[in-house]
This record gives C-alpha cells, sequence and structure tokens, in this order.
C-alpha cells in the first residue's frame, strides 16, 4: 500500500511539472503574440505614413519647383523604408525619413501660398495624426517587447523559452532621442 501512495504522489507531482511547463509555454505564446500584434500595429501606422507622403509631395511640387531634390530625397527614403526590415532597420529607415520629412516641411516656409492651401493644411493634419498613432503604437509594441523579454529572461520560465526556441524581441527606438519627438509640421 505505502509503494501504490509513493507512485501516486511521484505521478502527481510529474503532472504537476507537466502542467506548470505547459502553462509557462503558453504565457510565453501569448507574449510573443502581443508582439507580433505590436509590429503590426506599428507596421500599420508606418504604412499610412507612407501613402500619405506622394500626396505631400505632388501638392509641394506645384509650388516648389526649386526643392526638386529635397522631394526626391523624401520619396527614395520613403521607397526605403517600405522595404520589410527589421525593428532596429526599420527605426533606422523612419528616422531619415523623418529626417527629411522635417527638411521639406522648413523648406514649405518659403511658399505662403502653399501653407495657405487647404489640402496642404488638409495633409498636414493627417501626417500630424499618423505620426501620433505611431508613437501610440511605438508604446504599445514596446511594452509588449518588454513583458515578452523579461519573460524570456527570467527564471525559471527562460528554462522553458530556451527550450522550445523563444528569442528576445527587438525594441523599436530612435537613436537619437530629439528623433523621438514628432518631426515639427508648423505652418
Amino acid at each position: 500500500m505505502r509503494g501504490a501512495n509513493f507512485l501516486i504522489l511521484v505521478m502527481l507531482l510529474a503532472a504537476a511539472v507537466v502542467a506548470w511547463g505547459v502553462s509557462l509555454y503558453n504565457r510565453l505564446v501569448k507574449k510573443r503574440n502581443h508582439v507580433e500584434d505590436g509590429w503590426s500595429g506599428i507596421d500599420v501606422q508606418l504604412k499610412r505614413r507612407h501613402d500619405l507622403i506622394p500626396n505631400i509631395v505632388n501638392v509641394v511640387k506645384k509650388y516648389a519647383e526649386h526643392e526638386q531634390e529635397t522631394l526626391e530625397k523624401v520619396i527614395n527614403l520613403r521607397n526605403a523604408a517600405r522595404k520589410p526590415h527589421s525593428p532596429s532597420e526599420q527605426s533606422q529607415d523612419e528616422q531619415k525619413l523623418s529626417q527629411a520629412l522635417s527638411g521639406l516641411m522648413v523648406q514649405v516656409e518659403a511658399y505662403p501660398d502653399l501653407k495657405a492651401n487647404t489640402n496642404f493644411i488638409d495633409l498636414q493634419q493627417q501626417l500630424q495624426k499618423i505620426e501620433d498613432d505611431i508613437q501610440y503604437a511605438r508604446r504599445y509594441y514596446n511594452g509588449a517587447v518588454r513583458e515578452y523579454n523579461t519573460a524570456v529572461q527570467s527564471f525559471p520560465s527562460n528554462m522553458v523559452a530556451n527550450r522550445y526556441g523563444f528569442r528576445e524581441a527587438e525594441f523599436f527606438e530612435l537613436e537619437n532621442p530629439k528623433d523621438a519627438e514628432n518631426p515639427e509640421v508648423k505652418f
């Protein structure tokens, strides 16, 4: 009878360890899915931004024929940023694009008719909204990455993570703190 009780106790203990491992695995999967969802949100906002840029460039083209080089630079950077990247590569491309857009907006100051154009004002407001949405999506994504990476690195979930190939995710960060601010778009 004692041997049977001991065997039952060992089986219950083994079942508890398996249930605990399954629970950790499921938690890691859930956190990884939050990271992927967060990246999807950033991707959607960046696509909206990339789709808006040609409209801005076309409106500016009508007024600022001398700024052809700047307009081409913005379009080339936009095209480079549209390619699928890792978060760190995407961040670098988006920083370059933000700087080019900011430069374009500074040059637009020299064109009072353009600053008063209702199409341009509408596009500028859309760009500002998209920049705000990108900031919110980036915060969500980075929060999900932080929670996921903590789970991947923490004991005992790191044992399950290492065993089943869960790897740390990359943050979507801007290297220069000034770049973290929305591009200034004043008219």
